[in-house]
């Protein structure tokens, strides 16, 4: 199935601004939405917009075009790609102190981040022996896949990004640096970050990875495995094709497919990241709710603890 001839477009957006009054915009975006019939998320702040939504083709088109038209808005940064079957259960429009949290005050992308780098670009930058790549998502989206070369900061959210920085930003000095990340908010937040410690070759990836895989050919790719979206396609590879990575329904890991060959790997129940840290008694819990999902499917519909 070629992605033109799939259902639902999927745009993942955002856009560093200044939304003075970003709490009235809540409630008239949500109607927006549900009366098109789009589903995901929006976060609003007063930074900006961040988030990853779904609909027929007319319906995201409508939405990008009455985003656009809000003051300071013009010009997102947007993904697109598609899902064969609607990869969200509901819209949310929420409200946040920052459209992706670092919990560091006064960083201002929209005025200091790093210099923007085109996919067509990224190879020469990452291959040059001056230049450390550091892939600014967490450990669980890195397990999927990441650049050839690239550091892992080993992060469980991306809080914890400004803190490894101070650890090693000794083994920055005198080099290019050049982050990534899912769709470039990250990396574009964390850019600004940097440079406001006062490094000055600091660089990021334009659209981030989503972008990397959609315009570089395969053959010239550097880029290894698959990548991790925050959706039920659950991962995308080269031409933002759907991967074949799955969710471990009990800690929400991601699984590769040697993940799945693992003795401690039960469909809903248990895989080799949640093994150890659960309980007999939570593996009965889940193997339960797994029997309801399959009961579910086979009839036919959906159980909410899918």
């Amino acid at each position: 199935m070629t992605l033109s001839s799939q259902a639902f477009r999927v745009a993942a957006l955002y856009r560093f601004a200044r939304l003075d009054t970003f709490e009235a915009l809540r409630a008239p975006l949500a109607a927006f939405c549900c009366a098109r019939g789009i589903k995901g998320t929006l976060l609003l702040a007063r930074e900006g917009v961040n988030g990853t939504v779904a609909g027929s083709e007319a319906a995201i088109a409508a939405l990008i075009g009455h985003l656009e038209s809000i003051e300071g808005l013009a010009g997102l940064e947007i993904k697109y790609s598609s899902a064969a079957a609607m990869p969200f259960h509901r819209m949310k429009v929420r409200l946040k102190r920052e459209i992706v949290t670092m919990g560091v005050d006064n960083i201002d992308p929209a005025a200091g981040a790093g210099t923007y780098v085109a996919p067509a670009d990224w190879n020469a930058l990452i291959s040059d022996a001056g230049t450390i790549v550091i892939d600014t998502r967490n450990a669980y989206e890195v397990s999927l896949g990441t650049f050839k070369g690239a550091v892992d900061p080993a992060t469980t959210s991306f809080r914890e990004f400004p803190a490894w920085v101070e650890q090693h930003r000794h083994e920055l000095e005198g080099r290019k640096v050049a982050m990534f990340c899912t769709g470039g908010i990250r990396c574009e937040k964390a850019t600004a970050y940097v440079k406001s410690l006062g490094f000055e070759d600091v660089f990021h990836l334009k659209g981030g990875i989503l972008k990397y895989l959609e315009d570089v050919p395969a053959e010239q790719s550097l880029w290894q495995g698959e990548c991790f979206v925050f959706d039920e396609r659950v991962s995308v590879s080269h031409g933002l094709v759907e991967g074949e990575a799955e969710l471990c329904r009990a800690c929400r890991h991601p699984l590769a497919a040697e993940d799945r060959l693992s003795l401690e790997y039960a469909t809903g129940v248990s895989c080799p990241h949640c093994f150890d840290a659960r309980s007999e008694e939570d593996r009965a819990r889940y193997a339960e709710r797994q029997r309801q999902v399959e009961l579910a499917q086979a009839r036919g519909g959906r159980h909410i603890g899918s």
